[in-house]
């Protein structure tokens, strides 16, 4: 426990060297302003599937995301009307065999700068966690996202820039930097449609390498059952991504 404190307070060079591919990640996310109100409790659980890609490991030791479900619960709590704490608690999967696994715990603090229901909205929100090597050969690991966006009448635009990092572990690299977008059109005051994209942009040092970085799109649908909030989308991987097909869900748990 006395390392894990001791790390939370570190921040190296970041996680993803270029043209190292990795599994889909527990939370495939645009963050816009939603908040939690002060003392408000939330719960977002993240799920998602890949029906197809490269099973080939990266490194000795990690997990084939073909065929694996993950299951990540996301709990939150608003702290005042800028700050809200979260916890993803815990990451677990389900892999190609059926095994159920627990792989880390992730924590999170998000900042929302503009006024709520502001047509333009800011903020950005810090990440860090541990993993087992099962997932990545770092087991510390931090994020940077700055999130930016606006609500232009039936439109809502988003995008985040999110820096990835290392806090410590045995295959140190640089800095690299994706791009998160989101663009959609409320169909109905129910139900909304859009696209999702995430593009590897590569390492600081060397940005734009884009054909050995992740890339995915994602056609996704927001919609509500009763007071559950559901965020459902099925994307398409390409570059240096070997998840070739996967399916998403966030549900929204009412408290």
């Amino acid at each position: 426990m006395n390392r894990w404190w001791k790390s939370l307070g570190v921040v190296a060079p970041a996680i993803m060297a270029p043209g190292i591919a990795h599994a889909a990640p527990e939370e495939i996310q645009v963050y816009m302003d939603e908040m939690d109100e002060a003392g408000e409790f939330g719960l977002d659980i993240h799920n998602n599937y890949v029906l197809d890609g490269d099973p080939t490991p990266d490194y000795p030791g990690e997990r084939q995301s073909l065929h694996q479900y993950r299951i990540t619960p996301e709990f939150s709590v608003g702290l005042s009307d800028r700050f809200e704490f979260g916890a993803y608690l815990p990451l677990a999967a389900i892999d190609h065999n059926g095994r159920f696994t627990v792989d880390g715990i992730k924590f999170r603090l998000k900042y929302i700068g503009s006024k709520r229901g502001a047509r333009w909205f800011w903020g950005a929100n810090f990440e860090i966690g541990r993993v087992r090597r099962a997932l990545d050969r770092n087991p510390y690991n931090a994020e940077l996202k700055l999130i930016g966006g606006a609500h232009a009448g039936r439109w809502t635009l988003a995008a985040n820039a999110n820096i990835d990092f290392t806090v410590s572990g045995p295959a140190p690299s640089p800095a690299t930097l994706e791009v998160a977008t989101k663009a959609s059109f409320a169909v109905t005051p129910g139900l909304s449609l859009g696209v999702e994209n995430y593009t590897g942009v590569g390492e600081f040092r060397r940005l734009g390498r884009f054909g050995s970085s992740e890339q995915s799109t994602y056609l996704v649908a927001d919609t509500h059952v009763g007071k559950w909030d559901l965020n459902l989308g099925v994307g398409r991987g390409y570059g240096g991504n070997p998840d070739r097909w996967t399916v998403k869900a966030i549900v929204g748990v009412p408290f």
